[in-house]
């Protein structure tokens, strides 16, 4: 069921949208706000510019060991939301799942708190993932830590003042 498989996290962040939306379009400074800890780098230097682009990350998970994504953006609206759904790349560990999208995707939502603030959601949408994979994530509640660390660290990063 959807309703049990996505997840999301907010925070209001003393920062205007486009601000935070930099950030976010830009795969370079994901390292930088990455709470999960499983990011080692952009592989793709080019900022996000619109639904349909690929950026590529280099990835760590400790079943997995080092593996790369490509994420495929899937929403996009400047200064309001951005989303990519990822999938294994062709040089990832198992490289039989490389071009095949999991059915899970990762967005950001930014919503306008006054002149200079924005509330942000991020969330975690696994409702397309085969059921034994979502149970195992408990329907996304377990990235729900590495969510809220994730905007912890993108709040200090534009708005280090605030933070």
């Amino acid at each position: 069921m959807a309703g049990d498989s996505t997840v999301a996290v907010s925070r209001r962040i003393a920062a205007p949208a486009a601000d935070i939306f930099a950030l976010l379009a830009d795969p370079g400074r994901h390292l930088e706000l990455d709470g999960s800890q499983m990011l080692r780098g952009a592989v793709t230097e080019a900022v996000v510019s619109g639904v349909g682009d690929v950026f590529t990350m280099k990835m760590y998970y400790p079943p997995v060991g080092n593996y790369v994504m490509d994420n495929h953006v899937v929403e996009y609206e400047p200064n309001r939301r951005i989303g990519w759904e990822p999938e294994p790349a062709r040089s990832h560990a198992d490289e039989s799942e490389a071009g095949t999208r999991w059915g899970h995707r990762w967005s950001f939502e930014l919503e306008p708190d006054g002149p200079a603030a924005t509330v942000v959601t991020h969330r975690y949408d696994c409702s397309r993932v085969p059921e034994p994979d979502r149970i195992a994530m408990e329907g996304g509640r377990m990235w729900l830590e590495s969510m809220t660390r994730t905007l912890q660290r993108l709040d200090e990063l534009v708005a280090p003042e605030a933070g």
